[in-house]
């Protein structure tokens, strides 16, 4: 009990360390917030309570505790703007030996490939040279190591808690490189059906370091074109807190709701979120998972709520609310899970939706008898 004290204690802290100035960049390392498996995807991200599998590694890794018998592997592939963008995902959970918790490994990498690199387009005569463009590959990859364990039950609640730690590299062609670090940590509290829960994401602040590598001829080209030659460069994520409820409504016996709603805070700045302001943004995402005999699965979800000017004429244009919206199904069967999502990476006014499918299998130990 000492340590979840130790941990609810350590939200405090944070609470009052981000509300001192620093240089944090916004949007930093954003390709962490996509997202992992086609189930959470679904229901709009809203994960941080019910998250119960391999894919906990990347939403709460508290609820990698959930994973008690055998290894958990997680897998998804997802292609985002009609292609331009792919985005792979990839998890294994392995319960500990002495089964008092379970580690957990993940990779996510988003690539943008065929990027024009448009350096030489214009001669040193000022003519232009189509032939001159080459293509490079923009890659940011993640690799979590996490943890989650059962702690002593808190007041009637079984408490969860876990840790993961991030390392990030990223590159852009052959230009520029970064390495970063960060923390993560979570915790689940479960009562009957009800579920309360909460991740402190960066906890200590997360630092990308950047560095670059120009030719002396692309060094030059730069210098000509009164483009800036960059050298070092260092981005800090500000840290954050999300904090969810879910319940699950056991209709009947082959019958059952399960409805979650998450509360994303940040302190780097006013964002455009459904409460803004310079010192906290809060912005909501809500998710529903309605299942018949643990075997179908249908999901929704809402997210990514922000104020936009509405369609039509300038001068008649407003601001009103939009939100990204999303679908999913699922199909349980044994050991194998296969999830499906209709999502997007931005909001109902965008239309390159993308459809997701992940797979979830439990590797089951086999079992030999002998014969005597």
């Amino acid at each position: 009990m000492k340590l979840l004290k130790l941990y609810l204690g350590s939200i405090g802290l944070l609470l009052l360390a981000i509300s001192a100035p620093a240089q944090f960049v916004k949007y930093a390392n954003d390709f962490l917030n996509v997202g992992a498996g086609a189930r959470g995807l679904g229901m709009g991200g809203a994960q941080i309570a019910s998250v119960k599998d391999a894919t906990a590694g990347y939403w709460n890794p508290a609820g990698l505790a959930a994973v008690k018998d055998n290894p958990q592997l997680s897998a998804m592939d997802a292609e985002y703007f009609s292609g331009i963008a792919k985005y792979y995902y990839a998890g294994l959970a392995i319960p500990a030996k002495n089964g008092k918790g379970t580690f957990a490994i993940s990779f996510l990498r988003f690539q943008v490939d065929d990027i024009p690199n448009t350096l030489y387009l214009v001669q040193p005569d000022g003519s232009i040279n189509y032939n001159n463009i080459t293509t490079f590959t923009s890659g940011d990859n993640a690799f979590l190591l996490s943890y989650g364990q059962k702690v002593n039950d808190y007041k009637g609640f079984k408490v969860n808690l876990g840790g993961t730690a991030k390392i990030i590299y990223r590159t852009v062609g052959t230009f520029a490189q970064a390495w970063g670090f960060g923390f993560d940590g979570g915790i689940q509290l479960s009562k009957g059906n009800l579920r309360l829960a909460a991740v402190v994401k960066d906890v200590t602040s997360t630092f990308t370091a950047w560095s670059f590598t120009f030719t002396d001829q692309e060094k030059q080209v730069l210098y000509l074109t009164q483009n800036d030659i960059p050298t070092k460069n260092t981005e800090i994520t500000a840290p954050g807190v999300v904090v969810a409820g879910g319940y699950n409504f056991n209709l009947n016996k082959k019958l059952s709701l399960l409805a979650e709603a998450n509360l994303h805070l940040s302190f780097d700045g006013r964002s455009n979120t459904l409460v803004s302001s310079n010192l906290l943004n809060i912005d909501p995402n809500v998710g529903v998972e309605f299942g018949y005999n643990r075997t179908l699965f249908f999901r929704g979800g809402v997210s990514n709520f922000q104020r936009a000017l509405s369609d039509g004429d300038l001068t008649n244009q407003k601001k009103v609310w939009i939100f990204q919206p999303s679908l999913g199904a699922g199909f349980k069967t044994g050991t194998v899970s296969i999830d499906y999502a209709f999502t997007s990476l931005a909001n109902q006014s965008n239309s390159l939706y993308s459809n997701i499918v992940s797979l979830k299998l439990d590797l089951v130990k086999s079992r030999i008898t002998r014969r005597g």
